[in-house]
């Protein structure tokens, strides 16, 4: 059994064309389940925050059933039908089913191929630029994360801890062999990008009298410096803060969207994290010497 893994090892790292291909097919079931997470997470972040306001009444918290990333079953929001394993191939079922519920021809929501797409896409090519190593298998869990984060803060403008503090200590431990920077470069960087962000949101607070933006941001941006180090935090806040700027823009000149209506900046520091994970380097020599 051990020779078999060590002979699939070695064909996996001296063929680069079936590791990417299979990377992609991971991705893209990863992809699948990543859709669950941002569906459930923010409902059982929730009913926790309910359960502890009903404790600190004093009161009894009601027995509910149990609801997990992995209980109950997911089933279609309308109809309530259970969804097959068949139904449930990434991609290829949603062709199948031409985008609607099986049992009640509902509309599926087009969030999930785009994720499970998005998903395989990303793993693919980070699998192309790190190959078969160990940093390959820590930027698939940063990617992970990212796209996670992303669209759970396009939908409740919340970035939840359950991953935002895991990742940041998952950079520094990776980061203990110097994985993309030196140890020292990581701590400086996830102190450096909260307290920048941090500054930055009472600055506007004390300015404008309300809040600019939220503490998960500081947080992201926090984590992303632990991953590359201090160097590539103006190249992140940079690329974040002129998407969300575009964005911002858009939507007032195109959807005549109101200026107080908050936008989440979650995700524009995600494609920036994104972006300095293939391109740290190159970003961060422009402004270093």
């Amino acid at each position: 059994m051990f020779s078999e893994l060590i002979g699939i090892s070695n064909t996996l790292q001296q063929n680069t064309s079936i590791f990417i291909m299979l990377s992609i097919i991971f991705g893209l079931s990863v992809g699948s389940f990543l859709n669950v997470v941002i569906h459930r997470l923010p409902k059982m972040m929730t009913h926790e925050w309910r359960l502890n306001c009903l404790e600190l009444q004093g009161k009894v918290a009601p027995d509910n059933s149990t609801y997990t990333l992995i209980t109950p079953r997911s089933s279609c929001p309308i109809c309530e039908h259970k969804i097959s394993a068949l139904e449930n191939i990434p991609l290829i079922s949603y062709i199948a089913l031409k985008g609607k519920c099986s049992h009640c021809k509902s509309p599926i929501s087009l969030r999930y191929p785009i994720v499970e797409a998005l998903t395989g896409i990303l793993i693919g090519l980070v699998s192309w630029k790190f190959g078969y190593s160990s940093t390959t298998l820590f930027s698939w869990i940063f990617v992970f994360a990212l796209i996670t984060l992303t669209f759970i803060d396009f939908d409740t403008q919340l970035l939840p801890d359950h991953i935002t503090l895991p990742l940041l200590w998952l950079g520094l431990l990776f980061n203990l062999s110097n994985g993309f920077t030196d140890i020292k470069s990581a701590v400086v960087g996830a102190a450096a990008g909260y307290l920048t962000l941090w500054m930055t949101y009472w600055l506007f607070k004390l300015i404008r009298g309300k809040e600019g933006m939220g503490y998960g941001d500081f947080k992201l941006l926090a984590a992303i410096g632990a991953w590359f180090g201090w160097q590539i935090l103006p190249a992140t806040i940079l690329i974040s803060s002129a998407l969300a700027a575009v964005m911002g823009i858009s939507l007032i000149i195109f959807k005549k969207r109101g200026r107080e209506v908050p936008i989440p900046f979650g995700p524009f520091l995600a494609i920036a994290g994104i972006a300095v994970l293939f391109a740290g380097p190159q970003l961060s020599s422009y402004y270093l010497v």
